[in-house]
């Protein structure tokens, strides 16, 4: 068995070395990002803590963006050693992490998920387009009485939008600016139907920053409402308010299938099956991010990957797929895996 001891000497050495002093050595995996990714990476690290001779890891739900700031703060025992993501890394924060010496990230996609609109079961599903979606949550959307130009909030109800959509108020409650889950939504499906309109669309060679503001910029007249980073509020507040519309990740949907339903996108329903094939238009990778620096000396960094990415936690019968999270190709998973087991540094 692993003595506890051992483990604090080799967390104390690892600080010393570092330059850190003054902090209580750490005998633990400390993981934050995405809230997408956290019920995921609670049920490997629980399993990880059963089957290994590791402590169980502290994972914190603190988004995407939130979870890479923290993890790309600096190297040592202050600062977590993995970063969940809804999304790839942006060059930005592969900059910043850099800056603060975090020079050898490795990069692990896990699997797939979509990012759905929902609402109460009380209510019929919606079937909407991407254009509806940009149209009822975009600032400023174009002149609904024609010509090349915007308006702020025209649409009040969901009727508004699409006369074959019901005569509801636009009630959405979405993820927070730090999410993943946030970034992903405003690429895949407000900037899906922004480009629905030509116009618009040839924008993006001509002035990138007008076409990005008008296709990412979401309406703040209180339609839609921020609601943190607890998808699970947001499944609580659906069943109060059958009238309302939430934005979350697939699995959320999938652990909640008795009280709420997921909205068709262009037809499709937000199904595993059709998730996984690509059918459904606004599905996204997920991932995670190591820091090779501490690994060897955080203990069981090594192990939780291998646990990770393991047939039996990411396999197609996998206990994550059970949690919702569609499994990768097997030749996907062979190459993350091999990364994973490796330490091979993320090149953008």
């Amino acid at each position: 068995m692993f003595k506890k001891s051992g483990i604090l000497a080799a967390a104390a050495i690892f600080a010393a070395a570092i330059g850190v002093s003054g902090v209580e050595a750490r005998d633990y995996i400390s993981i934050v990002g995405s809230s997408t990714v956290y019920p995921f990476a609670t049920v490997a690290a629980e399993q990880f803590g059963k089957t290994t001779k590791f402590k169980t890891p502290k994972i914190e739900a603190t988004g995407s963006g939130g979870g890479l700031k923290l993890f790309c703060a600096g190297v040592g025992i202050e600062h977590p050693d993995i970063a969940n993501a809804s999304r790839r890394i942006k060059k930005s924060e592969v900059e910043n992490c850099t800056a603060h010496g975090v020079n050898e990230v490795v990069e692990v996609k896990i699997g797939y998920d979509g990012i759905v609109l929902a609402n109460s079961k009380k209510r019929a599903p919606l079937k909407l387009s991407r254009k509806d979606v940009f149209l009822a949550l975009a600032k400023d959307v174009p002149d609904p009485s024609g010509g090349e130009k915007l308006v702020s909030y025209p649409y009040k109800t969901w009727k508004d939008v699409n006369s074959s959509l019901p005569a509801t108020m636009i009630e959405v409650l979405g993820p927070p600016p730090t999410s993943g889950t946030r970034d992903a939504f405003l690429e895949l499906a407000m900037e899906g139907g922004c480009q629905q309109f030509a116009w618009i669309k040839d924008m993006k060679n001509k002035d990138k920053k007008a076409y990005k503001r008008i296709c990412h910029t979401i309406r703040e007249d209180g339609a839609f409402v921020e609601a943190g980073e607890n998808d699970n509020l947001i499944v609580q507040k659906l069943d109060v308010n059958p009238d309302g519309v939430g934005i979350f990740g697939f699995s959320f949907l999938d652990q909640n299938s008795d009280k709420i339903q997921g909205s068709y996108i262009e037809g499709v329903e937000p199904t595993f099956e059709d998730i996984a094939d690509g059918s459904y238009p606004i599905s996204r990778p997920l991932y995670f991010y190591v820091k090779k620096a501490h690994v060897g000396s955080i203990p069981g960094i090594a192990e939780y990957l291998a646990e990770f990415t393991s047939e039996k936690a990411w396999g197609e019968d996998g206990y994550l797929a059970d949690k919702g999270m569609i499994p990768m190709p097997e030749d996907e998973r062979t190459k993350f895996r091999n990364d994973a087991k490796a330490l091979n540094p993320l090149e953008m």
